[in-house]
């Protein structure tokens, strides 16, 4: 059965106010996905230099923008509706700052590399908004940050979507076989058979072969799915091992 979890609020990096589903205490993680951050960034917070190993990343900005800088000689702005995606390796250095006045929103998720890619060498890739696919149909709109036809890539089968719901529109997607993963509401509310999912609350999927979702004064939210490796996480702050 789904499993609904509420974002818990923390603070990360210089003063990054985090709604957290995951790792928190009693639930770490969810094969293959290992963190899930819905970050709000005020001027002069930010994430300073700092390390990662073992995973890959993806930092989705509703608005606002961040500045990314990292050792391999990456310097870049992302802006609302572009992405970036690190894969950490084997080892990088990052920082990703907000680049102007405002709040600055959106969703970071890593997802952990199998075993035998962990010593990898790191890379990065930016996506800007524009270059996203967006399909529309009766209230809804899908944009695919990674799956058919987006350029943003991982080495690990991934369905990341962005939804958005008008008032009373009814959304259905057919889950591939292998695949799990989670709904995360990130404005208004919607409802799954019997489940009511409110903004900040992450519906988990284990088996389901098919997701519903209606709202009735509309809402947006993040689909997240993908293949589980089956192997051992060993995951300390930064490191995904």
């Amino acid at each position: 059965m789904p499993t609904l979890r509420p974002a818990q609020t923390t603070q990360e990096g210089a003063g990054v106010i985090v709604k957290r589903l995951m790792p928190i205490a009693g639930f770490y993680n969810f094969d293959p996905f290992v963190l899930w951050d819905d970050f709000s960034i005020k001027p002069d917070n930010g994430f300073p230099d700092h390390p990662h190993r073992g995973f890959e990343a993806i930092t989705y900005l509703f608005n606002g923008s961040i500045e990314h800088k990292d050792n391999l000689g990456n310097h870049s702005t992302v802006f609302a509706g572009g992405a970036q995606r690190f894969t950490a390796g084997r080892g990088l250095v990052h920082s990703e700052m907000p680049h102007e006045e405002g709040t600055t929103r959106g969703i970071q998720l890593w997802i952990n590399l199998p075993k035998r890619l962990k010593s990898i060498e790191p890379g990065y890739q930016q996506v800007d908004n524009e270059a996203f696919p967006i399909t529309q149909n009766e209230g809804v709109s899908i944009k695919t940050l990674v799956g058919d036809h987006s350029p943003l890539t991982l080495l690990t089968p991934v369905r990341y979507l962005d939804v958005s719901l008008k008032a009373g529109a009814h959304y259905q997607e057919q889950v591939a076989s292998g695949f799990r993963g989670l709904i995360y509401i990130v404005d208004g509310s919607a409802t799954s058979g019997n489940h009511t999912l409110d903004a900040g609350v992450g519906y988990f999927l284990e088996s389901e072969e098919t997701i519903t979702l209606d709202t009735q004064a509309g809402c947006r939210f993040m689909l997240c799915l993908g293949t589980p490796h089956g192997e051992p996480i060993h995951q300390h702050g930064p490191f995904v091992d």
